[in-house]
């Protein structure tokens, strides 16, 4: 009965987020309340559930998203993006120009989010595609591919910030690892895969060129640029390297736990990407306060997830899941992955498939003593899995390259589904020799 009721109650999760257009947030709060109650949860204790599962999620990652945010925002604001792509095209040449906006795009998508990102990055893009006459899908879907990979791959980007802290996984190790992974799916989904889309008939909208043609900021100087954008990276790697060399010794523990690394960007980048290019303070605070309003609701949906794992869990259903899942005889990565696929196909959306997904396969990961860091690139390559039209990336790519739906889905939803597939297997394969 207990596996009946979950799954009415995700059905019904599903249907309030796609046929009724229900805020996520609410969503998730009323399929928590009623999740309780129909589990066996006393009325009187689901608050308390709610707000422990609302309290533990977003307690140690309120501060890496919200940093993490005012950090893109002044990297896109100040025009470090922007200079971190011109830089790399121009260090490429022209018969390289896709290699040089897929390694923009990836090294601008570790501190922007999706969303930021794929607006930034669309621009410059059909730029190129203007300029030297290319195929603008077959120059576009690599760069894009990368602003998807770091979305689901790497911290401190929400979902995968938020996977680790539900499984008690390390950021910086989680980041290794991610890289990886990422690295050869990005290729794969990327390079190769867009080579047989030469051919494919888009017709970008020519504003781009406008906008590009006329943009008269000053940028920041290029090692500036890319030193800022990539410093959270360059920081937990190298704080993860040093305390698997020298030991966990308490500085070492203060200086690489994401909190303090972020909010030591963030006082770097207030400087480097904003006095330092004449910006006051007021100016800074602004854009920072900007940053916040633009993560509001994605601090809400991991909130309600939270608060939804946390009811399973009180119940007791979420070790029923896990021990009958035992039976299947299938390794508890699959399973992760498997499960964020199936939700992101139903809704659409990475963050809640990746976060629903965990929250059910959370006790099985630790009876089976799976490793968290690759449980985290499990769920995220999962969620990542064939976005079509539920999806707003979907609608996106098709509006801003001015596609048909069939062209979207032979693209688009065939890049993410290689992207997703191909994590997998680079999890799968990092897991025989970890």
């Amino acid at each position: 009965m207990s596996f009946l009721i979950v799954f009415v109650c995700l059905l019904l999760l599903i249907l309030l987020l796609t046929w009724g257009k229900l805020n996520a947030f609410i969503a998730f709060m009323l399929v928590s309340v009623l999740a309780g109650l129909l589990l066996g949860i006393p009325p009187e204790k689901i608050p308390a559930s709610l707000q422990k599962g609302i309290g533990d999620t977003i307690g140690g990652l309120l501060a890496i998203i919200v940093l993490g945010a005012m950090l893109g925002k002044l990297v896109a604001e100040s025009g470090a993006a922007r200079q971190i792509a011109n830089s790399l095209m121009q260090l490429f040449g022209e018969k390289y120009l896709q290699w040089a906006l897929l390694i923009a795009g990836f090294i601008i998508g570790i501190p922007l989010f999706y969303g930021v990102g794929f607006v930034l990055m669309v621009p410059l893009i059909f730029s190129v595609v203007y300029q030297y006459k290319l195929p603008a899908v077959y120059i576009g879907l690599p760069t894009l591919a990368a602003l998807s990979i770091t979305h689901g791959f790497l911290p401190p980007h929400p979902s995968p910030a938020a996977l680790v802290t539900q499984f008690h996984a390390n950021m910086g190790l989680t980041l290794w690892y991610g890289l990886l992974v990422a690295i050869p799916a990005l290729i794969l989904a990327g390079p190769v895969f867009s080579r047989f889309l030469r051919k494919m008939p888009a017709t970008p909208n020519p504003m781009f060129k406008v906008a590009e043609s006329s943009s008269s900021q000053v940028l920041p100087g290029r090692y500036n640029s890319f030193f800022t954008a990539l410093l959270p990276v360059i920081l937990l790697m190298v704080t993860t390297a040093c305390t698997h060399i020298l030991g966990a010794t308490p500085w070492l523990t203060l200086a690489g736990d994401a909190p303090m690394v972020m909010l030591l960007c963030i006082i770097v980048a207030t400087f480097t990407l904003g006095l330092a290019q004449g910006r006051d303070m007021k100016q800074l605070m602004q854009i920072y306060g900007d940053a916040v309003k633009d993560v509001a609701m994605i601090v809400l949906i991991i909130a309600g997830a939270g608060a939804l794992k946390q009811m399973l869990a009180d119940s007791g259903v979420s070790n029923e899941i896990a021990a009958a899942m035992q039976t299947w005889h299938v390794p508890v990565l699959v399973l992760g992955w498997l499960m964020a696929a199936l939700i992101r196909a139903c809704v659409g959306s990475a963050t809640i498939a990746g976060l629903t997904a965990a929250g059910m396969i959370a006790p099985l990961m630790v009876q089976a003593g799976t490793n968290p860091n690759l449980m985290v690139l499990s769920i995220g390559a999962g969620s990542l899995m064939f976005s079509h039209v539920n999806d707003a990336g979907f609608w996106m790519f098709k509006e801003y390259f001015n596609l048909s739906i069939k062209n979207t889905l032979l693209s688009w939803s065939v890049m993410e589904t290689i992207v997703g597939t191909a994590g997998l297997a680079g999890v799968l394969l990092l897991n025989a020799f970890i």
